[in-house]
């Protein structure tokens, strides 16, 4: 028998998903490699490879035989040859913008565990897409709002929930596409360096995010009487601001955020809550390039009366902390243990904490690849993010899985 690879789902997945990967045709016992490629919007390589060895009757099932030691991985993985996937340039994210186009995903085969790796026995391509058909990706120019719209198939109403990213600027849609996915109705909201709006904000306005709170409740397909808020670091900081501040949110799942304010002023009627300030003594240098942000921020817990802690008692939502035990960047943990002791000393209930060690700032949905080193969002130079990689691909998994049930109940 000629060797080939068999795939499950045969040719397209969405990216969030598992796939389950197998080698029929091969020798007895005999020892190969397996490779994966994938090029993103930038034409940037992210690569993973393992050693197998085949059993007996020449088939490689990877859901049953485990990696030999000397790839990205080792032990019973078997989708280890996707959240190994890591890039080729240094320090490179993975983004996503375009997402009605998929990822395509290279395999192969080749012979022995040689390096470089011996003779292409097989390979396959598979396509890893963003959005399941009759997904709508709908635009929207309302108001003042940039946003992408995602709407599950269908004519029905569904829970409604707006993503908001960390303080990098623009429109990121990966998040929202694959939530709509599994049934949300779901608002990817930018709110500077895109399109008309600010390029370079001196403050935020909460204002901004309740006309986002308010195009979502009165759109025919978005299911009351609330809607859910999804972000990520400053766009966490946000969603935390809004619970506090705003009718009808209704739950909050943060990631990485905290409860004091970041970055700019925040301001919203007559009230501003001034930034968390940073203290640049406390950067460690860990090599010639390369930084430890993770002490620069003042601690707001241990300064009384501290001007830009978010008053989240006043949030009547459902609060889910997630966080990095590894966080780099913000000491989340810290701040989301501190945050549900400030709430439970003012007699609130309305608060749970997911902990994830080996994870660090960055937790994307399932299978994007770890990074841990990257551009400090504040400081602009190379800081570590924190997170190792078999930790955290688990952590992607049963967190994604985690936010979607915690959005199920309360929405």
């Amino acid at each position: 028998m000629v060797p080939s690879i068999r795939l499950s789902p045969a040719t397209r997945s969405l990216f969030d998903e598992p796939l389950a990967i197998a080698v029929q045709g091969l020798g007895p016992r005999q020892q190969v490699t397996l490779r994966t490629s994938l090029r993103d919007e930038k034409g940037e390589l992210f690569q993973a490879c393992a050693r197998y060895e085949a059993g007996d009757d020449g088939e490689l099932d990877l859901a049953r035989c485990p990696a030999l030691p000397g790839g990205s991985f080792s032990g019973l993985e078997p989708m280890g040859l996707l959240w190994a996937l890591q890039p080729q340039k240094p320090f490179w994210y993975m983004a996503k913008k375009d997402v009605q186009r998929p990822f395509l995903l290279q395999l192969e085969v080749f012979e022995g565990h040689g390096e470089p790796p011996g003779r292409l026995l097989a390979q396959a391509q598979h396509e890893r897409a963003f959005l399941r058909d009759g997904v709508q990706r709908v635009p929207v120019r309302d108001g003042r709002i940039r946003a992408t719209l995602f709407l599950p198939p269908g004519e029905d109403t569904f829970p409604g929930i707006i993503d908001i990213h960390g303080y990098v600027g623009g429109l990121f849609e990966h998040r929202a596409s694959l939530l709509a996915n599994h049934g949300f109705a779901t608002l990817a909201l930018a709110y500077f360096k895109y399109e008309d709006l600010p390029q370079e904000p001196t403050e935020l306005h909460l204002e901004y995010f309740e006309e986002a709170v308010n195009y979502m409740l009165q759109h025919p397909q978005v299911k009351g009487p609330g809607v859910g808020l999804l972000g990520y670091s400053k766009g966490a900081n946000l969603s935390l601001a809004m619970a506090a501040f705003l009718k009808n949110i209704t739950a909050v799942a943060s990631l990485n955020g905290l409860m004091a304010n970041i970055v700019l002023p925040l301001c919203y009627n007559d009230k501003t809550i001034p930034p968390l300030p940073i203290d640049e003594q406390q950067v460690k240098v860990i090599d010639s390039n390369i930084l430890d942000c993770s002490d620069i921020l003042i601690d707001p817990f241990q300064a009384p009366d501290n001007q830009s802690l978010i008053p989240l008692e006043k949030a009547e939502g459902q609060l889910l902390f997630i966080v990095g035990q590894d966080d780099h960047i913000t000491k989340s943990e810290y701040h989301a243990t501190e945050a549900c002791k400030y709430l439970q000393a003012r007699g609130k209930e309305n608060f749970q904490i997911l902990s994830y060690p080996g994870t660090g700032h960055c937790i994307d949905p399932p299978f994007f690849p770890l990074y841990p080193i990257g551009n400090h969002p504040i400081l602009h130079k190379w800081a570590i993010w924190g997170g190792e990689l078999k930790a955290y691909s688990k952590a992607q998994v049963y967190a994604w899985s985690q936010i979607q049930a915690f959005f199920n109940k309360y929405l």
